[in-house]
C-alpha cells in the first residue's frame, strides 16, 4: 500500500547552491577580464615594437604634471592647436611623453594636435626587448 501514499515534493537546496557557486564565479571572472581592457596604461613610453622614425617637423614633449612643451618652451593646449594651424596639415608630429604621464594628459594633447588638421602623429617610446 506505499504505492498510493502520497509524496511531498522536496527542494534540493545541494544542487541549487552549486548552481549559485557557479553563476558566481562566471560573473567574477567575466569582471576580472573586463577590468584591463578598460584603457588604463601605467608605462606608456615603453613598447617592444619600437621603431626609429625620422626626425619629425614637430616635437612635443608632455611633462609629468600635464605641461607641454614645443621647442623647450611651455606653451597651452589651445595656443599649440594655433601653431599647428598655422604650420599646416602636413606637419608631423611626435608626442613625447614621460613615464608619469598619465593617459588622460597624451589623449588632451592628442586632441589639441587632430583639432589643427594634423594626421601624422606619433608617440615616442623607447625600445624594450620582449
Amino acid at each position: 500500500m506505499r504505492y498510493l501514499e502520497e509524496r511531498r515534493a522536496r527542494i534540493e537546496i545541494i544542487p541549487m547552491i552549486d548552481i549559485m557557486l557557479f553563476l558566481l564565479v562566471f560573473f567574477a571572472m567575466l569582471m576580472l577580464k573586463m577590468i584591463p581592457s578598460s584603457g588604463h596604461v601605467t608605462h606608456l613610453p615603453t613598447s617592444s615594437t619600437a621603431e626609429t622614425l625620422p626626425v619629425p617637423k614637430l616635437q612635443v614633449e608632455l611633462q609629468a604634471d600635464g605641461s607641454v612643451l614645443v621647442e623647450h618652451q611651455i606653451i597651452p593646449l589651445p595656443a599649440l592647436t594655433d601653431r599647428l594651424k598655422q604650420m599646416g596639415p602636413k606637419t608631423a608630429v611626435t608626442i613625447v611623453g614621460s613615464q608619469e604621464a598619465d593617459l588622460q594628459k597624451v589623449m588632451k594633447v592628442l586632441d589639441a594636435v587632430k583639432g589643427a588638421g594634423v594626421t601624422q602623429i606619433a608617440l615616442a617610446a623607447r625600445h624594450v626587448s620582449p
